[in-house]
């Protein structure tokens, strides 16, 4: 029995080994025409983070949560802005009710300038016929001039209520738009990656509250030599194989090569030490993927990609497109 059962051990762990060995090769080997190297799977990061200092009042979202474009993530508090709007809203009244007095005093003003306006005209008529001294034609002429004056006086005091009125309108304006930027909504679908305040903390302008990761946008960040980096087209096709399912094959697209080499990451495996140099690759997954199986992708997951050097090269039968069955998809 225990012979037996020893035998069975030994036959699953050659069986174990051979399949780690398969899954190795398949990894290594290469037909001509392609070039491979290993990465991990980044999404597009978007950081949600405040316009003016202020204090977190609410966050509404949690670290993984899916949100959706316009959906609000975390409220500031804006009771300080709040008075201030009624504060610009009072000084708009306030300057209205300045019009209505600079208008009724243009009113009276006027009505003044037509009387002393008469007044100079009779005693300049009676002092051309002697019945008024001249003094007294002059002190009529100077009272002209001064309600003229005032009339002038009383029109410019309308302009200055009415642009009183219109810069209190233009700061109630302002606050009521500076107070849209103290709700922090999504500006696109996501996944919450950190949350990184709290409710009741003081933050400067710029200050993060959430990190969001566009799980439409993802990729895998490789490191290829010159030799297979030139060679390599935009838009050419790709494979990605991750390390936690490495029975499943991607589909992707080259969506973008450096122009300058670098240095390779330390974090990223090269395919030989003496090739210090290298161009950053970005190898796109397609969205449709994405979409169907959102749940599925994370961001961090290590993994290999192919890219293909020559447009005629042919995918060997492991580099085959191949995705989990549907019963796996999320529902």
């Amino acid at each position: 029995m225990w012979r037996k059962l020893l035998v069975l051990l030994a036959l699953v762990a050659v069986a174990g080994g051979g399949y780690a060995a398969w899954i190795k090769f398949r990894l290594v080997e290469l037909p001509a025409g392609f070039a491979k190297s290993n990465g991990r799977l980044e999404a597009e990061r978007i950081d949600i983070a405040t316009k003016f200092p202020g204090r977190v009042k609410e966050v509404l979202v949690a670290e993984g949560d899916t949100v959706k474009a316009g959906q609000v993530l975390a409220k500031i508090d804006t009771a300080e802005l709040e008075a201030q709007l009624r504060e610009a809203d009072a000084a708009a009244r306030q300057s209205e009710q300045q019009l209505d007095q600079a208008i009724a005093l243009l009113a009276q003003r006027k009505s003044e300038l037509v009387l002393t306006t008469q007044e100079f005209e009779r005693s300049e008529t009676l002092g051309a016929k002697g019945y008024t001294p001249q003094e007294k034609v002059d002190q009529r002429r100077a009272a002209m001039m001064t309600a003229q004056s005032a009339v002038n006086s009383a029109t410019a005091g309308i302009g200055l209520a009415k642009a009183a009125i219109e810069a209190a309108v233009a700061r109630a304006e302002r606050i009521k738009e500076n107070l849209k930027d103290y709700v922090l909504t999504a500006p696109r679908d996501g996944r919450v990656q950190y949350r990184l305040a709290l409710p009741g903390e003081v933050l400067g302008a710029g200050g993060k509250v959430l990190t969001l990761l566009d799980m439409k946008d993802v990729y895998m960040t490789i490191f290829l030599p010159t030799k297979d980096a030139g060679q390599l087209e935009l838009g050419a096709e790709a494979r990605i194989v991750p390390d936690a399912l490495p029975q499943y094959v991607a589909p992707a697209t080259v969506s973008f090569v450096a122009s300058d080499a670098q240095f390779t990451p330390k974090y990223v495996e090269t395919k030989s030490e003496r090739e210090k140099l290298t161009f950053r690759v970005k190898v796109k997954v397609p969205e449709d993927i994405l979409k169907r199986y959102a749940s599925r992708v994370k961001a961090g997951i290590t993994g290999v990609a192919y890219v293909k050097l020559v447009r005629d090269a042919v995918w060997p039968t492991s580099l085959q497109v191949k995705l989990p069955p549907a019963e796996l998809q999320p529902k």
